[in-house]
């Protein structure tokens, strides 16, 4: 598998940085269940982290953040936080241009908003720290009810090109955020994929990007989008309940079930699924409904094997044909500033 399928994660509630593909055992606790597997879940916030961060020009032209020099990537690394937590972000900016570190649903003070319209910006060369704080829910002192900040959220630049960061994201800087309650269920892999323009993770059509699980996996995806335009992500032969989690509760749960959501611009949202539960392994297409999009080549493949490895019926020779034949494929690009 090509490992820039998966991003890094920086799961904060551990403290240390791992491939997307790999389970940590840093953040959760177990708990036993005599009927079922044991599940890894978060534990309770309220811890201060450090981490550093970096900007980079890319060698294909793009930009992208990374959690070490020379090593950075499209999407950026996953920042995992549990609520209660506060994160400082040393950000470092290697570019010649200034850039800057926008995060979206947690708490954070003017100085750490990353615009350049109250000057909290790094020039080229420059370092700041941003702050990022998190909050459990609760009830107000009115009597109404404060939410939490746990969900599926995103980060990124709102300098590079224009005021609002336009440049920066065509090119690549963003990447998501998991803001996680106590007691919920972590995943065994986590994949961030995003809408950006007309490709996938700032991939053209003939290179978007396939991801892998083994069936029975938990896994988490992160669905993030940027640019212009309103897709509808679908992803083939797996479902999940339109909430916070993408998980019920229970069989009371009103939240509905779908396989498909309208995503606009900035939007972002996750869930987790059982890899192949009640369907089985095989490449299972994820893509933009939008029929114009997914034409045009908006679509991968979420490769689900079996325990020996192999994935059914899979030619990867067949998708590449595919996406080799995708109309106005040549016309395809976030490259603009």
């Amino acid at each position: 598998m090509d490992r820039r399928s998966f991003n890094r994660r920086f799961l904060v509630g551990g403290g240390v940085a791992v491939a997307s593909g790999v389970t940590s055992l840093s953040l959760g606790s177990v708990e036993a269940n005599s009927t079922e597997p044991p599940s890894r879940t978060a534990p309770a916030g309220g811890v201060i982290r450090h981490l550093k961060l970096y900007a980079e020009n890319l060698a294909d032209g793009r930009m992208g953040y990374g959690l070490e020099k020379g090593k950075a990537s499209v999407p950026g690394p996953l920042i995992e936080i549990n609520e209660g937590d506060t994160v400082h972000i040393e950000f470092e900016n290697t570019m010649d241009v200034a850039a800057g570190l926008h995060v979206h649903g947690v708490d954070y003070d003017i100085a750490s908003d990353g615009t350049r319209m109250n000057n909290s910006i790094v020039e080229p060369g420059g370092t700041r720290t941003y702050t990022w704080r998190t909050h459990a829910p609760g009830r107000r002192e009115d009597g109404t009810w404060q939410p939490g900040s746990a969900g599926y959220w995103h980060y990124h630049d709102h300098v590079v090109g224009t005021d609002h960061g336009t440049g920066g994201i065509r090119k690549g800087l963003y990447g998501p955020v998991v803001v996680r309650r106590k007691g919920d269920i972590l995943p065994d892999k986590t994949i961030t994929i995003v809408f950006n323009d007309m490709t996938i993770n700032n991939r053209a059509a003939h290179d978007s990007p396939n991801f892998e699980a083994t069936v029975g996996d938990r896994l988490e995806v992160v669905m993030i989008t940027h640019g212009e335009f309103y897709h509808t992500f679908h992803i083939h032969g797996h479902r999940w309940a339109d909430n916070r989690t993408g998980l019920l509760t229970g069989p009371d749960d009103p939240s509905r079930v779908i396989d498909t959501k309208i995503v606009g611009p900035a939007d972002s949202f996750g869930f987790q699924v059982i890899a192949g539960e009640h369907v089985g392994a095989g490449a299972w297409m994820y893509h933009c409904h939008v029929q114009s999009h997914s034409d045009m080549g908006m679509a991968g493949l979420l490769l689900v094997a079996k325990a020996d490895g192999t994935v059914p019926g899979h030619d990867p020779h067949a998708m590449h044909d595919l996406k080799a034949d995708t109309p106005m494929n040549d016309k395809v690009t976030t490259d603009r500033t």
